[in-house]
């Protein structure tokens, strides 16, 4: 499936989804919305009679008023008047007026006056000095046939003479209900079509765009000359000027060349060595000479091995795009065992070694790629410390970041190789030996640093050199 129709596709599961629950909320909120605003309208309507019928109420006149007229000729009303688009022909308001014992003095149905009352809610409550309400049904097994009924108190004096309901049927409300969902519905549907419209532009436009950069790709990998896709900013430009860094650095025949060239003379020097010292061994020597010899063929070889071995190293690491195993370790723990494992050198030399790092803090790493970077730094910093010099492992915190820190005591690094020192096969001579390294492993711990966020520094100090390996804050806990 293309990447523009799943896009869509999920767009339009997130619009449809959305779209459908917002509207089912307002469609819920929309009938109790409209009751709730007829309610509060019966509430002013009702507390108005219970005003005007206050006299006649405690008069006990109220059966030989005019009101019973009244009320009559207000039920044969019809306003015709049109509401929002709809038209109403009746009035559908039904008044009922009942004693201090919920007994009905006065109904505009005709229908319950003399009857008692004081068992309804709207009645009973209200007798009670509190808020009377309640919604019944006229039929019993049809819901939309339930009218509101909202009373309020006639006082005398703070004291509850009688009570004054007001009743509408929810029938009358529910073309407005009605009426309003319909409109919601076609507007909520209008937006959800409008929004796929856009959902479809702007995913047609967005594989667009790739097919241009992916076709950009192949034709490079095939050898053509194409134009780089022009964007406007924003990722795509981004991603397209990646593409074309790239292949700037796949064409680079002068890194390819410069690479082989460095590689070639790092290996012509152990190969010349060993050749000259077998061709000395096919003649006749003394023991002593042979041996030594021999020792020249065993070391150079070695170093041979090494070089080979961390150029196969540095060369997955720079392949790699991210970490494959990361695990949390106990990064003092880590450092323990490298110091172990150099045990001979250290006691040989008579170093003093002081390990800081805190015992419980753990990191978040690829144990495997750490352990060869700290490995590194361990042997390089051996390699420069005097007999009976200073080693320190340490972890520092300076503005915010974390850094695992190696001190050694010994000279200072030239100036003009602090700022090569992690080049591909660049090296400074060793002091006991006047030999170089492989100049290979700053260059690796530079490479696993990348590729877990951090960075390596190197600094001289006093009496000595300091190289940090800074970890992200969220790496270390």
């Amino acid at each position: 499936m293309r990447l523009g129709i799943r896009i869509f596709l999920v767009y339009f599961l997130f619009v449809g989804l959305t779209g459908y629950f917002i509207l089912s909320t307002v469609r819920e909120q929309v009938r109790p919305g409209v009751r709730q605003s007829t309610e509060e309208t019966l509430v002013d309507t009702a507390n108005l009679l219970a005003e005007i019928l206050r006299d006649e109420v405690k008069a006990g006149t109220l059966g030989q008023s005019r009101l019973p007229e009244l009320l009559k000729a207000y039920g044969q009303r019809q306003p015709n008047a049109e509401i929002w688009g709809l038209a109403k022909t009746q009035v559908n308001h039904r008044i009922y007026v009942t004693d201090a014992k919920g007994v009905v003095l006065l109904d505009s149905s005709g229908e319950a006056v003399g009857q008692d009352y004081s068992r309804w809610n709207d009645v009973y409550l209200t007798l009670q000095g509190r808020y009377g309400a309640r919604s019944t049904r006229s039929i019993a097994d049809d819901p939309d046939s339930s009218v509101m009924h909202v009373a309020a108190p006639i006082l005398d004096g703070g004291k509850i003479i009688g009570v004054v309901t007001v009743a509408k049927p929810n029938s009358s409300l529910q073309p407005y209900v009605d009426r309003s969902e319909k409109r919601l519905v076609n507007l909520g549907l209008g937006l959800i079509v409008l929004g796929l419209l856009l959902g479809a532009g702007l995913s047609w436009w967005l594989a667009r765009s790739l097919r241009r950069l992916t076709h950009y790709a192949q034709a490079v990998s095939e050898g053509e000359r194409v134009a780089l896709p022009h964007y406007r900013g924003g990722e795509l430009a981004t991603l397209a000027g990646a593409v074309e860094r790239m292949r700037t650095q796949l064409e680079g025949k002068a890194y390819v060349e410069r690479y082989v060239h460095t590689l070639t003379h790092e290996l012509k020097s152990p190969l010349a060595a060993i050749r000259g010292a077998s061709e000395l061994l096919q003649g006749p020597m003394p023991e002593e000479q042979r041996q030594r010899f021999a020792s020249n063929i065993e070391s150079e070889s070695a170093r041979m091995q090494q070089l080979i071995e961390r150029l196969l190293h540095l060369a997955q690491v720079e392949q790699r795009h991210g970490l494959e195993d990361q695990r949390q370790v106990e990064l003092a723990a880590m450092v323990d065992e490298l110091l172990v494992a150099q045990t001979a050198r250290i006691e040989s030399a008579g170093l003093q070694v002081r390990q800081r790092v805190p015992a419980p803090v753990r990191l978040l790493c690829e144990p495997f790629l750490m352990r060869q970077a700290i490995a590194n730094l361990l042997e390089n910093a051996l390699d420069f410390t005097p007999p009976g010099g200073l080693l320190v492992f340490e972890l520092e915190q300076l503005e915010g970041r974390v850094a695992l820190s190696l001190y050694n005591q010994g000279e200072a690094i030239p100036d003009y190789a602090l700022g090569r020192l992690s080049e591909r096969f660049y090296s400074l001579p060793r002091p006991g030996s006047g030999r170089k390294s492989t100049g290979l492993g700053l260059n690796f711990v530079e490479e696993v640093m990348q590729l877990h966020g951090g960075s390596l520094a190197v600094a001289n100090v006093e009496d000595g050199v300091r190289v940090r390996l800074w970890l992200p804050v969220n790496r270390v806990s």
